[in-house]
Protein backbone atom coordinates (compact mmCIF):
# COMPACT_ATOMS: atom_id res chain seq x y z
CA UNK A 1 0.00 0.00 0.00
CA UNK A 2 3.06 2.45 0.22
CA UNK A 3 4.06 2.29 -3.39
CA UNK A 4 0.02 4.01 -3.91
CA UNK A 5 -0.15 5.88 -0.68
CA UNK A 6 -0.33 9.94 -1.52
CA UNK A 7 -2.96 12.00 -2.71
CA UNK A 8 -1.96 11.84 -6.04
CA UNK A 9 -0.48 9.09 -6.66
CA UNK A 10 -3.76 6.77 -7.44
CA UNK A 11 -4.87 9.45 -9.58
CA UNK A 12 -1.72 9.70 -11.53
CA UNK A 13 -1.31 5.96 -12.24
CA UNK A 14 -5.34 6.16 -13.08
CA UNK A 15 -3.92 8.33 -16.31
CA UNK A 16 -0.86 6.56 -17.06
CA UNK A 17 -2.85 2.80 -17.42
CA UNK A 18 -5.36 4.79 -19.61
CA UNK A 19 -2.82 6.94 -22.02
CA UNK A 20 0.44 5.87 -23.78
CA UNK A 21 3.60 7.56 -22.75
CA UNK A 22 2.33 10.56 -21.22
CA UNK A 23 4.68 14.01 -20.70
CA UNK A 24 4.34 15.89 -17.84
CA UNK A 25 2.70 18.75 -19.28
CA UNK A 26 0.04 16.28 -20.26
CA UNK A 27 -0.24 14.96 -16.62
CA UNK A 28 -0.92 18.31 -15.07
CA UNK A 29 -3.40 19.66 -17.17
CA UNK A 30 -5.02 16.63 -16.85
CA UNK A 31 -4.98 16.93 -12.98
CA UNK A 32 -5.30 20.54 -12.25
CA UNK A 33 -5.81 20.65 -8.81
CA UNK A 34 -2.13 19.13 -8.30
CA UNK A 35 0.93 21.22 -8.42
CA UNK A 36 3.45 21.13 -10.76
CA UNK A 37 5.59 20.48 -7.57
CA UNK A 38 3.43 18.13 -5.75
CA UNK A 39 3.25 16.34 -9.36
CA UNK A 40 7.12 16.13 -9.89
CA UNK A 41 7.42 14.77 -6.61
CA UNK A 42 4.82 11.99 -7.15
CA UNK A 43 6.36 10.97 -9.99
CA UNK A 44 9.87 10.78 -8.30
CA UNK A 45 8.12 8.49 -5.97
CA UNK A 46 6.44 6.16 -8.15
CA UNK A 47 10.06 6.44 -10.51
CA UNK A 48 12.14 5.45 -7.26
CA UNK A 49 9.15 2.67 -6.47
CA UNK A 50 10.32 1.23 -10.10
CA UNK A 51 6.51 1.75 -10.79
CA UNK A 52 6.99 4.20 -13.88
CA UNK A 53 9.91 5.04 -16.09
CA UNK A 54 10.66 8.49 -17.18
CA UNK A 55 12.52 8.82 -20.66
CA UNK A 56 13.19 12.02 -22.59
CA UNK A 57 10.52 12.26 -25.21
CA UNK A 58 12.40 14.43 -27.78
CA UNK A 59 15.61 14.97 -29.78
CA UNK A 60 17.10 17.43 -27.56
CA UNK A 61 15.87 15.79 -24.10
CA UNK A 62 13.64 18.46 -22.60
CA UNK A 63 10.45 17.27 -23.01
CA UNK A 64 9.84 13.91 -20.27
CA UNK A 65 7.54 11.19 -20.97
CA UNK A 66 6.58 8.52 -18.28
CA UNK A 67 5.15 5.44 -18.72
CA UNK A 68 4.04 2.08 -16.30
CA UNK A 69 6.68 -0.26 -16.24
CA UNK A 70 5.56 -4.01 -15.91
CA UNK A 71 5.37 -3.75 -12.51
CA UNK A 72 3.77 -0.60 -12.78
CA UNK A 73 1.26 -2.26 -15.29
CA UNK A 74 0.00 -4.70 -12.40
CA UNK A 75 -1.60 -2.23 -10.82
CA UNK A 76 -4.00 -1.60 -13.29
CA UNK A 77 -6.94 -3.75 -11.82
CA UNK A 78 -6.51 -2.57 -8.16
CA UNK A 79 -6.27 1.87 -9.70
CA UNK A 80 -9.30 0.81 -12.05
CA UNK A 81 -11.38 -1.05 -9.09
CA UNK A 82 -10.92 2.06 -7.13
CA UNK A 83 -12.11 4.45 -9.88
CA UNK A 84 -15.20 2.12 -10.25
CA UNK A 85 -15.71 2.44 -6.24
CA UNK A 86 -14.81 6.01 -6.31
CA UNK A 87 -17.25 6.52 -9.19
CA UNK A 88 -20.46 5.27 -7.05
CA UNK A 89 -19.31 6.77 -4.04
CA UNK A 90 -19.60 9.48 -5.92
CA UNK A 91 -22.95 8.52 -7.22
CA UNK A 92 -24.12 8.04 -3.76
CA UNK A 93 -23.34 10.98 -2.11
CA UNK A 94 -25.05 13.23 -4.69
CA UNK A 95 -28.13 10.88 -3.45
CA UNK A 96 -27.50 11.83 -0.26
CA UNK A 97 -27.10 15.36 -1.14
CA UNK A 98 -30.03 15.92 -3.47
CA UNK A 99 -32.36 14.27 -0.44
Amino acid sequence: MQIIAGKWKSVILYHLIHQDATRFSTLNKAIPSVSPRMLALQLAQLEADDVITKSAASIDGRATEYALTPFGATLAPVIDAMAVWGTAYNARLQKTTVS
